[in-house]
């Protein structure tokens, strides 16, 4: 452990202790504090911050696309990969005071695999069931951490599911990338009853409550994840809001939770799900075809009364996050989890 130093944020007026071996981000969550953040690898920038008060900061890797060089020298950081050596007074500039106090303990788990299945070509449904302990908090919408046995690296995957309260379960859909560090360990290694560690709860990919908001879903790969955990919840927990859920793939074969999510249009008071596809040709399909952010501006040209939640690949969450304001969304109305890469598909 290293010495411990203030760091307080603003405009909200929180303080927090951190570590110096601990990064800021990590600190403020073990305290209970929900600080916007994606992928906690320094190459999202949705932690992006300004230092206003003290200089000693270090920095793990991250990307200069998240943080270039020219705005950190400018007082720029990323509190995902941010060490204080001393006390910082740091100005938050993407916040959500509705999130921010609602943070859940991080805990250490080990859990057991129950199954491992394909669900498409690429993508993996992984559930496990927890030992210890028995269940984890958390809230529809977040990730875990898995350790890659062996490495000293970690992955992150947004749960399916909403809760592990009653059976101790927890649902995964994540992507196999060739030559990927955790895809090969997935596809190769992990059977049926080994066991995995992983920590969290992480993550603000969670549904706010504006009831005078319609709701609509863009997702793509294994964004499906969280989305899918969103709308469960709302299943479950009766919400009529208007929700429209667009999910793009490339040929119909990269499909998945069909079934449900045509349940859900049933369950759900005015749900509707619009798969499309960028690649049909030669497909028997009759469905939306064209990247899912053409489709969404051909379906929903006013958008200004809607919550947008955006979940899946980087190029088309960028897409996205450009076309939302053009549809009427406000800035601040629009969430988003950008499954970035690490070598091979961090948290994806």
């Amino acid at each position: 452990m290293g010495d411990k130093h203030i760091v307080r944020f603003e405009p909200v007026g929180i303080e927090i202790e951190a570590d110096e071996d601990t990064t800021i981000l990590r600190a403020a969550a073990e305290q209970g504090v929900m600080l916007m953040h994606g992928c906690k690898e320094g190459q999202c920038a949705s932690c992006k911050s300004f230092i206003l008060d003290g200089d000693d900061v270090e920095h793990d890797r991250y990307s200069t696309f998240a943080l270039p060089d020219f705005e950190k020298e400018e007082g720029y950081t990323l509190l995902c990969r941010a060490h204080a050596y001393e006390d910082l007074t740091i100005e938050l500039l993407n916040y959500d005071e509705e999130m921010i106090h609602s943070g859940l303990p991080i805990q250490q788990a080990v859990a057991e695999v129950v199954a491992n299945d394909n669900v498409t070509h690429d993508l993996r449904h992984l559930v496990v069931r927890l030992v210890e302990p028995a269940s984890i908090k958390f809230f529809p919408g977040q990730y875990l951490d898995f350790a890659v046995p062996g490495t000293g690296d970690s992955r992150s995957f947004s749960m399916a599911n909403t809760s592990s309260r009653e059976n101790g379960r927890l649902e995964f859909v994540i992507k196999i990338y060739p030559g990927g560090l955790f895809s090969d360990f997935l596809d190769s290694r992990v059977r049926v009853g080994d066991r995995l560690d992983v920590t969290g709860p992480f993550g603000v990919f969670t549904l706010r409550d504006a009831p005078d908001k319609d709701l609509v879903f863009v997702g793509g790969g294994a964004g499906m994840a969280p989305i899918l955990a969103l709308l469960r919840s709302m299943a479950e927990r009766g919400i009529e809001r208007k929700a429209r859920f667009y999910y793009g793939v490339r040929r119909k074969h990269d499909l998945c939770f069909e079934e449900e999510l045509r349940t859900l249009e049933g369950k759900l008071a005015d749900f509707r799900y619009i798969p499309a596809l960028s690649e049909p040709d030669g497909e028997d399909w009759d469905g939306e075809t064209g990247m899912v952010t053409d489709v969404l501006r051909r379906r929903e040209p006013d958008l200004a009364r809607a919550d947008a939640y955006v979940c899946g690949p980087p190029p088309m969450v960028e897409a996205a996050l450009e076309l939302l304001p053009e549809l009427g969304v406000a800035d601040k109305r629009i969430f988003y989890d950008k499954f970035t890469t690490t070598g091979e598909g961090q948290n994806s």
